[in-house]
């Protein structure tokens, strides 16, 4: 018996060896696929005027203009600033820091992380003079999904401090959530005095383009009725997130034998299910409530989250936190609020962008229920 299977993987193995060979037929780069791929002629929009003006005045005066870039997922903010972080790095003298706030969530990581050090044994304050000793010079910090700091950081001390040090740094922060700066107390808004950029979804025009980038960058044949196609597809269903789109263009060329439709839904998914994971219990928790509220008004849902979190433990948000909250999972894609009159009265619903068992599978896993 063990002999047999011993055959079965190796003939499974043997198989997927010859269909992976078979991809290099149609594909030359299967790096273009890759959502940290940055390509060398990214699309030029309108929003990315101010980002360079902003970065070449620092760059000639050494007077720094924050900047907060909103939008919502997959509209090219990261890609933007990490082409523009690359290109300054080789044609100018400014130094530029990344970090992502996805995995760097308080003041203290934040600051350890762009300095590389353990920062066991060392206090907040210690932490910024080291920062300040090691970067001298011009300096921009960008903070990537800057609405992802951690509750527990509730002033978001590092966002102060960046405004009021002597170095004149220039912060640019990205936020998925428009509310992000209503989150932010008093004196940093005040020191920030940021430009805030709104990164608008891609129409289909534009996401034929990027798609037709990266099939000449990645592909050896394209469609270009393919990929007028997927770009309809990715503008009408998913609130024009284009990393379905390029996720899609890399499954009709993988998986031929299936339907352009086919793959989309299927590319869909998997980025649905990044998403989602990716969220804090709170959130997972208010899309349970909407899966599961027949009467999808705001409502209806909050008492039903406040439901969960109370069978769960947990103290539920406010109203006005949650509403906010719901903001900010419509700009990831993830829910769509309508406006719906009832007796001469207008009130908000909530409905879905996905499967609900997809919900159902990952709330499942995340609490522990069988």
């Amino acid at each position: 018996m063990r002999f047999t299977r011993q055959v079965e993987i190796e003939q499974y193995i043997l198989k997927r060896e010859s269909t992976i060979e078979k991809l290099r037929g149609r594909i030359k780069n299967f790096e273009v696929f890759d959502f940290n791929y940055i390509p060398s002629r990214p699309l030029m929009r309108e929003e990315i005027k101010p980002m360079v003006d902003s970065l070449l005045r620092y760059d000639k005066t050494n007077i720094p203009n924050n900047l907060v870039i909103v939008g919502s997922k997959g509209t090219g903010k990261t890609l933007t600033i990490r082409y523009l972080k690359n290109y300054f790095e080789t044609k100018s003298n400014l130094k530029i820091l990344y970090a992502n706030c996805r995995q760097l969530n308080t003041s203290f990581k934040i600051i350890a992380g762009l300095l590389n050090v353990k920062p066991r044994g060392l206090c907040l304050n210690e932490l910024y003079d080291r920062f300040r000793a090691a970067y001298p010079q011009k300096t921009i910090i960008i903070l990537d999904e800057v609405d992802l700091i951690s509750e527990k950081d509730r002033k978001k001390d590092i966002l102060y401090f960046l405004s009021r040090a002597d170095r004149n740094y220039m912060s640019v922060l990205l936020s998925n959530s428009p509310r992000f700066l209503t989150s932010l107390d008093a004196p940093t808004c005040s020191s920030l005095q940021p430009s805030i950029i709104h990164f608008k979804n891609y129409d289909a025009i534009e996401i034929t383009k990027i798609l037709k980038e990266r099939a000449r960058a990645g592909l050896k044949h394209s469609n270009p009725v393919v990929l007028s196609q997927i770009a309809a597809l990715t503008t009408q269903f998913t609130n024009s997130d284009v990393r379905v789109a390029i996720k899609t263009l890399y499954y009709w060329a993988t998986h031929t034998e299936k339907s352009i439709k086919d793959n989309f839904q299927k590319a869909q998914k998997d980025i649905v299910v990044d998403i989602v994971n990716d969220l804090n219990d709170h959130n997972i928790l208010i899309l349970k409530a909407i899966s599961e509220t027949k009467e999808k008004f705001v409502k209806a849902v909050y008492e039903r989250y406040k439901h969960l979190c109370k069978s769960l433990g947990l103290d539920g948000f406010s109203y006005v936190y949650f509403y906010n909250t719901l903001s900010y999972l419509q700009s990831l894609g993830l829910i769509l609020l309508f406006s719906t009159k009832i007796n001469r009265v207008y009130t908000n619903t909530i409905n879905l962008t996905f499967e609900p068992s997809i919900i159902e599978s990952i709330h499942n896993i995340r609490f522990g229920i069988a």
